[in-house]
């Protein structure tokens, strides 16, 4: 099973040595050792290029092949790509290639099929729950029921929380001193493109459900405010072919630029630099609505970046922000370091490609 779907295991190899090289940095700094940057700069490249060809050289044209039960939700599971499903269809069906079995563990089983499953288990074949298997495969959570973490608790894990908030802490001071000057040029950029203020300021719902005010890098003409309440749930929804949206704006938001002023935000201790998307407070009070249970993502702070925008991009119809709202319970239920390293990483290159992009 995938540690954490929408990502090959290669994606590990580039994770594990750059927390390597990062441990190694430190405690070189640390112990003030003396060292060459651009030999462990070169070192680095050069490890994980080759642990990564050797890696999509053995890997290469493998697909998962997992079995699974019929019966509950294990019969949905065939629409999930990018595995090779193979239907059992007795217990003492063969399981040659078989890399996992995947049942629904609250179904009722009769006796012969409990004591397949357990033997299954006995000769080292990886079984799953059908619900476990769907959201790792698919990195999603359902809906349906406010499902326990993986702790067995709704809440996230406190000490880790906490431990976040620190780091959120110096990370962005450190932030907002290395992009000081590229804030500053697109302030000016903003300002001789189109009438208005740098900076766009914007009602939003964060943790705990309490407004806050964010900052981001203003990308649209500036419009006259509405009353109505429906009038400024639909100006919060932005499209991509906005017409709303600035020359200079369409690449501040490509490129991301425009989010730059949140690090204020997350030093303040309004954001995290990984969460849900914070919604405009009309937006966000139109889906709570809409759509069961949407309050609950705000039991984590908000972020600059997260696993439903890494996933899914920007959103404002019904359908499409229930889907996201599955990627953010996915990532309140599963949230660990490892995750938060992987969102860093596909934000990054979302930055560098533009790709996904709203």
């Amino acid at each position: 099973m995938l540690l954490f779907p929408g990502i090959s295991s290669g994606g590990y190899v580039i994770t594990s040595l750059t927390i390597t090289f990062s441990i190694l940095v430190i405690v070189m700094f640390i112990m003030r050792l003396d060292y060459s940057r651009l030999q462990l700069l070169n070192c680095y490249i050069l490890s994980t290029g080759t642990l990564l060809f050797i890696h999509l050289k053995v890997e290469r044209h493998r697909t998962l092949v997992f079995a699974y039960v019929a019966g509950g939700l294990a019969g949905d599971l065939p629409k999930i790509p990018y595995v090779d499903w193979r239907r059992i269809d007795a217990p003492d069906g063969i399981l040659d290639g078989i890399d996992a079995i995947v049942v629904d563990l609250h179904s009722d089983h009769d006796d012969r099929w409990e004591s397949a499953i357990a033997k299954w288990v006995l000769t080292g074949i990886p079984v799953y729950d059908a619900r476990s298997a769907r959201e790792q495969l698919t990195g999603r959570v359902e809906i349906n029921h406010l499902y326990e973490n993986t702790l067995g608790s709704l809440n996230p894990n406190n000490v880790l929380l906490k431990i976040k908030s620190v780091l959120d802490f110096f990370i962005s001071l450190c932030l907002i001193i290395i992009f000081m000057p590229v804030m500053i040029v697109v302030a000016i950029a903003i300002k001789m493109d189109s009438p208005g203020p740098a900076i766009f300021r914007q009602k939003r719902m964060g943790f705990r459900a309490q407004v806050f005010t964010v900052y981001k890098f203003r990308t649209m003409r500036v419009a006259t405010e509405n009353e109505d309440a429906e009038a400024l749930r639909k100006s919060a929804m932005t499209q991509d072919d906005d017409v709303r949206i600035t020359k200079f704006g369409r690449i501040f938001r490509r490129t991301r630029l425009d989010e730059l002023p949140q690090l204020f935000n997350i030093l303040k201790g309004d954001m995290s630099l990984i969460g849900p998307r914070p919604e405009a407070l009309s937006l966000s009070q139109w889906y709570e609505k809409q759509i069961p249970f949407y309050h609950y993502r705000h039991i984590i702070k908000p972020g600059l970046t997260g696993w439903a925008q890494v996933s899914q991009g920007h959103v404002t119809d019904v359908t499409d922000v229930r889907e996201k709202l599955n990627l953010d319970f996915y990532y309140v239920k599963n949230y660990s370091v490892w995750l938060d390293i992987l969102i860093i990483l596909r934000t990054a290159a979302i930055m560098v490609t533009g790709a996904g992009a709203r």
